[in-house]
């Protein structure tokens, strides 16, 4: 018996030990979890919500330090101009108390009108990183250093003058299949410039008010982008998703790699490959204008990147259109795009140079001086709303405003300081507001 005690004695013992240990590790394991959350991090406020001052640039670097060990080391920043010169830089030696969060504000020197990319560096004991971030100075003064051609209305005249000889051929066929939620699909087809045979998509409610026009939102694809017909919005309009030469459901009518379309006969202005994209949205206005169920007063144009393009240009060549909305348009003030920081698609423009006998890069920019988004501004009539990203490499804001500056018309700008070549929920909502605002849509 004494025996049986003395084990069950010894048993307990060890048992009250076994939880004291493992107690004991799981301690350290929560000690060891929070070591390795401690972190040191940052964030960069502007002084102004679009990041674009009337003066002097400022920002506020904010630091939080959750070690438990003082950091130590530099902040500092390189601004360089959007060719990537280098033009000012600064640094302050930094010593951030445990557990603390501390703020530096910094004052840029003085600088001319323009867009300018800051890097802020902060390299401490446990910690080094770089915030990438563009700010502008007195956006609204910044200008192209580039006129227009003195034929470029002619040349476009001239191009709508001989879309007007080709017969559109306009055809509809519904597409019940897709049909749903009260709202009919159908694929539109016509002939554009060049006798070439274009397709798109329409959806409109499926059952309206006897005479009722409906206004039309003609939507325009990014490059290469494949358009769909929208089914679930709002029902009291008429929504046309274009796909133009060589995109969608044209893609059959020009099969080439997608690197080929923008440089395709970049050699003659009058054979490029944007002119005919420019004459098939122009043919799309001229479809809705042929629909007696379409309200051709209420027309709004919009798109993103290659489509903000085609919608500014639509805009400037045809006074049909009552409200364009452009995000990002690409080929804006494309001699400011020739610097080196900027890809595509001179990238692309320039192999294609490279290959073709006796082509300069010259003559290549003289052509693109056609198509630019700056040149076709100046003729829009209509209100425009316009999105860009600060932080977009393929339309630097230098070039997006060079184009809003040239627009004559009544016109707002949103900007996203921290975006790329990409806009916000925000101006989505916005456009749909403005937009059924014009059109009487309560």
């Amino acid at each position: 018996m004494k025996f049986k005690l003395i084990f069950l004695k010894s048993f307990r013992l060890l048992i009250s030990l076994a939880l004291i240990i493992i107690s004991t590790n799981n301690i350290f394991a929560q000690d060891n979890k929070s070591d390795g959350q401690d972190e040191v991090s940052t964030t960069v406020t502007p002084h102004d919500k679009n990041a674009i001052f009337s003066a002097n640039a400022s920002y506020t670097f904010s630091v939080k330090n959750t070690y438990s060990n003082i950091q130590s080391g530099r902040i500092s920043y390189i601004i360089t101009d959007q060719f990537n010169k280098k033009l000012l830089t600064d640094s302050i030696h930094v010593n951030l108390a445990t557990k603390s969060t501390k703020d530096f504000d910094f004052i840029v020197p003085a600088l001319k009108a323009g867009f300018y990319k800051i890097n802020f560096m902060i390299n401490v004991s446990d910690y080094d990183d770089t915030i990438r971030r563009v700010f502008g100075i007195r956006a609204d003064e910044i200008r192209s250093t580039h006129e227009k051609p003195d034929d470029f209305n002619q040349f476009w005249d001239e191009s709508k003058k001989e879309l007007s000889s080709i017969k559109p051929d306009f055809k509809i066929t519904e597409q019940p299949e897709l049909e749903k939620l009260n709202q009919k699909v159908y694929i539109i087809e016509m002939k554009s410039i060049g006798n070439m045979t274009i397709r798109g998509w329409m959806t409109m409610p499926a059952s309206r008010k006897k005479n009722q026009k409906l206004p039309v939102l003609l939507m325009l694809p990014g490059y290469q982008a494949a358009t769909k017909p929208l089914i679930g919005h709002n029902e009291d309009m008429c929504f046309i998703s274009a796909d133009v030469r060589g995109q969608g459901l044209n893609k059959e009518t020009m099969l080439m790699r997608s690197e080929d379309y923008i440089t395709y006969h970049l050699e003659d202005k009058n054979k490029y490959y944007l002119r005919g994209v420019i004459m098939d949205c122009l043919r799309y206005m001229d479809f809705i204008c042929s629909r007696p169920e379409l309200d051709m007063s209420r027309i709004s144009v919009g798109g993103g990147s290659m489509g903000g393009y085609m919608a500014l240009a639509t805009a400037a060549l045809d006074k049909r259109v009552s409200f364009c909305a452009a995000q990002n348009p690409i080929m804006s003030d494309v001699y400011n795009l020739d610097n080196g920081a900027v890809a595509w698609p001179i990238n692309y423009m320039k192999k294609y140079v490279a290959i073709w006998p006796g082509l300069t890069f010259n003559k290549v920019l003289a052509n693109l001086q056609y198509f630019d988004t700056k040149n076709f501004a100046p003729l829009i009539s209509c209100p425009v709303f316009l999105g860009i990203g600060l932080l977009d490499p393929y339309v630097p804001p230098n070039n997006s405003y060079v184009v809003y500056n040239n627009i004559n018309s009544k016109k707002k700008i949103m900007v996203f300081k921290d975006l790329g070549h990409e806009v916000g929920k925000k101006y989505d909502n916005y456009e749909t507001l403005w937009m059924r605002d014009d059109f009487a849509l309560f």
